[in-house]
């Protein structure tokens, strides 16, 4: 099988990782496989903060986790109470994606490149899961602001990254293949 199609099909949301920084080299291949997502009109409307400070992960998680237990919904609330939960799952990088406002279809640009990285990391063994939790860190504006995003960009959407502590290897839950329509 085609190794990109072996990469699409093993790559699994990784949510337990070591401590293990990632290394500057496999950092920037993963950041060049976003660059170098297609993007409407070319437009490149992305944006990628890359945090591996620790107090400023912790500051993200418990910012999100506040705006979680405050949220109506029990699901929410009992994950932002829990004092042991943390929404980037104590990986040791967050690459957070913005997207440029005024572009007409950023987000789904940025979503491409999220796609790219995550692509990209499995491919040279570097775990990682898309955030949709942030979001909650996202709703905060002052907290945001300790991002440093350029002028005119939001915040889109996170990914952790870092090496998987789970050895044990994930194989895909079975898949729904009556999913395709042929209009010929």
């Amino acid at each position: 099988m085609n190794e990109v199609l072996k990469v699409l099909k093993s790559r699994r949301s990784v949510r337990s990782y070591k401590q293990e920084q990632i290394s500057q080299e496999s950092m920037d291949l993963i950041i060049e496989s976003g660059i170098y997502a297609p993007s409407a009109n070319n437009q490149q409307p992305w944006h990628f903060t890359v945090i591996q400070n620790k107090d400023m992960l912790q500051f993200i998680n418990e910012k999100a986790k506040e705006v979680m237990v405050k949220s109506g919904s029990e699901f929410l609330q009992k994950a932002g109470a829990n004092p042991d939960f943390q929404l980037t799952y104590n990986a040791p990088t967050l690459i957070i994606v913005s997207g440029k406002r005024d572009a007409p279809y950023w987000s789904t640009d940025c979503a491409i490149a999220i796609q790219n990285m995550v692509i990209a990391a499995e491919s040279i063994g570097i775990g990682s899961v898309w955030l949709g939790m942030l979001r909650y860190f996202f709703q905060q504006e002052d907290a945001v602001k300790r991002l440093g995003l350029p002028e005119g960009f939001e915040p889109f959407y996170g990914v952790a990254f870092g090496f998987n502590s789970n050895e044990v290897e994930q194989t895909a839950p079975k898949r729904n293949m009556d999913v395709v329509d042929y209009i010929r």
